[in-house]
């Protein structure tokens, strides 16, 4: 992907991803509740990004970008960045696993689904990032089952302390779109 910037300061990257956010009609203005019991005027919709074939495939495209070089397997947090996960590991021929919120309390009872060797070395992806309370459940239980986190890459971040939060566990949250971008490229229209 092209990452130049634009005149409005963000990559030309940043810029599409925010298009395709807005065509997919997930970016919603209001007043909503947020899963952690706060409200806000704005709501990013990640089942209809996710759900959206143009959107997915950029998204997977800029992760891909990012995760070229980094020699390491994927996890997606169930359930919303599950969908992310698995285009980003076709795009990148990397399998993958899933992080559950809890152990399921049937077959396997796994909390951690699919092969994952001790030590092994895994970046977490996650589609929004509000408080970093699911992205932060999602390390621990990798670290629990032996892996070696140290990064969560998430499509928004909604500048709400994830990144501070994350940071306090030794871990580095990199977004594809911050809320101030997606905001201010609102303010423009």
């Amino acid at each position: 992907m092209d990452d130049t910037e634009t005149p409005s300061g963000v990559t030309t990257e940043t810029a599409e991803i925010i298009a395709a956010l807005r065509a997919a009609d997930a970016v919603r203005f209001g007043e909503f509740e947020l899963s952690h019991g706060g409200t806000s005027n704005y709501y990013v919709d990640k089942y209809l990004f996710e759900t959206d074939p143009d959107c997915l495939r950029l998204v997977a495209a800029a992760f891909a970008d990012r995760l070229a070089d980094v020699d390491a397997k994927l996890a997606g947090v169930a359930l919303g960045a599950v969908p992310l996960v698995a285009v980003t590991a076709a795009e990148l021929g990397r399998p993958y696993v899933i992080a559950r919120k809890q152990a399921k309390e049937y077959g396997t009872g796994n909390r951690i689904e699919g092969r994952l060797d001790d030590g092994e070395e895994v970046v977490v992806l996650e589609d929004i990032a509000t408080t970093g309370q699911s992205a932060l459940d999602a390390v621990e239980a990798l670290r629990e089952a032996g892996a070696a986190v140290d990064r969560v890459f998430v499509v928004v971040d909604r500048e709400e302390g994830a990144r501070e939060l994350l940071a306090d566990h030794g871990i580095e949250l990199e977004s594809l779109v911050s809320a101030s971008q997606l905001l201010a490229d609102a303010d423009r229209d």
